[in-house]
C-alpha cells in the first residue's frame, strides 16, 4: 500500500511538471514582434475589429438583379410549395391591402422560424418580391451557411436583438426609403410558451423615421408546426390575418405607435380566432384580449391556453388562439 501511495506522488508531480512546461503555441503567442503580432503604440489609435458575420454581415449582394432573378424562382417554385404543404396557410384581410402604395411594414407575432417564409409568402405582389426581412444578428448571421442562406432565401439583413444597433435601423431605413417593404417581429424572437411577449418599438421607430405605415399580422397555427426546441415541423393548418395598415400621426411618438400596433395585432388575432363583429365590438369597447399570457401564475397560462384550443370556433373566447 505504501509503494502504491508513493507511485501515485511520483506520478502527481510529473504531470504538475509538464503542465508548467511552456508548449510551442504558447512560447509564440508569448513572444514579442516579429515572432507575434506587433503591438500598438499607445500614441496610435488601435485598427478596429472588421467581423464579417452578425451584425456586420454585409447583404448588399442579396438585392442586386442576378440574386434576385434567383430569389424570385426560390420563392415561386421552393419556399411556396413547402409552406404550402407544412402550413396548409388560409389568408385573411388581403382585401385590406388593395390601396397600400409603396413600401410598408408588416409586423406579425412569433413563434416559430417558420413564421418568415410563411408571412412573405403570404403577402400580396408587389410586396413579394419587394420585401426583406429583419433577422436576428446572433442567430441567423452567426455563421457563414446560414448567413448566406437567410439572404438568400429571405432577403434577410441582421437585426441586433440585445441592443441598439445603429448600423441595423439605418441600413432597414435605407431600404424601406429605397421603396423596399420589411417584415419585422416586435416581439424579438419566437414565443417560449405559445404566448405573446411585448413589443419592442424598432417598427415604430422605422415607421416614423421613414414616413410608412405599419400593416399588423396575426399568424395563428406556426406554434404547433415548429415550436421553439423542436426540429422536426409537423404540418397544420395556419391563419394569416392581415390587419389594417397604421399610419403614423403627426408628431406620434414611437412609444405611442408601439402600442397601437401591439392592440391592433391583438385585435386582429381576436378577429382570426372568433369572427370579424365580435372582434370589433369588443375592439370598440376596449375590451381586445391581450396577446400576453395571464397574469395568475404558470398553471393558468397552461389551463387557459389548452382550453381556448379545444373550444369551438363558434362561441366566445376570452382569449385568443396564439398557437
Amino acid at each position: 500500500m505504501a509503494e502504491r501511495k508513493g507511485l501515485e506522488k511520483v506520478a502527481s508531480l510529473y504531470q504538475d511538471a509538464y503542465r508548467k512546461v511552456p508548449r510551442p503555441a504558447d512560447l509564440v503567442r508569448r513572444a514579442s514582434f516579429p515572432y507575434g503580432p506587433p503591438t500598438t503604440p499607445l500614441t496610435v489609435e488601435p485598427k478596429p475589429e472588421d467581423p464579417k458575420l452578425g451584425a456586420h454581415y454585409d447583404t448588399d449582394w442579396a438585392r442586386r438583379m442576378p440574386t434576385r432573378y434567383g430569389r424570385y424562382l426560390l420563392t415561386e417554385g421552393v419556399l411556396r410549395p413547402i409552406i404550402a404543404g407544412l402550413a396548409q396557410p388560409e389568408r385573411r384581410g388581403l382585401d385590406r391591402l388593395a390601396d397600400l402604395e409603396g413600401p410598408a411594414i408588416f409586423a406579425a407575432n412569433h413563434h416559430s422560424h417558420l413564421d418568415a417564409g410563411l408571412l412573405i409568402t403570404s403577402l400580396p405582389e408587389p410586396h413579394r418580391h419587394q420585401v426583406f426581412a429583419a433577422a436576428a444578428a446572433d442567430y441567423f448571421f452567426d455563421n457563414r451557411v446560414k448567413a448566406t442562406a437567410s439572404a438568400l432565401f429571405l432577403n434577410a439583413i441582421p437585426i441586433e436583438r440585445t441592443k441598439v444597433g445603429r448600423r441595423s435601423a439605418d441600413q432597414a431605413a435605407e431600404l424601406l426609403d429605397s421603396g423596399w417593404s420589411m417584415v419585422i417581429f416586435p416581439e424579438g424572437g419566437r414565443s417560449p410558451d405559445g404566448w405573446g411577449q411585448p413589443f419592442r418599438g424598432g417598427a415604430a421607430y422605422l415607421a416614423i423615421r421613414c414616413g410608412v405605415p405599419i400593416v399588423p399580422v396575426h399568424m395563428a397555427g406556426t406554434g404547433r408546426i415548429l415550436p421553439k426546441g423542436k426540429n422536426k415541423p409537423k404540418p397544420q393548418r395556419t391563419v394569416v390575418t392581415f390587419g389594417k395598415p397604421i399610419l403614423p400621426a403627426e408628431g406620434e411618438r414611437s412609444q405611442a405607435l408601439n402600442d397601437r400596433l401591439e392592440k391592433a395585432v391583438a385585435a386582429v388575432a381576436d378577429e382570426a380566432t372568433t369572427d370579424w363583429y365580435t372582434a370589433r365590438r369588443r375592439a370598440a369597447a376596449g375590451e381586445t384580449p391581450s396577446l400576453g399570457a395571464p397574469t395568475e401564475g404558470a398553471w393558468r397560462k397552461a389551463w387557459a391556453l389548452s382550453a381556448q384550443r379545444k373550444r369551438p370556433r363558434s362561441t366566445g373566447k376570452p382569449w385568443p388562439d396564439l398557437g
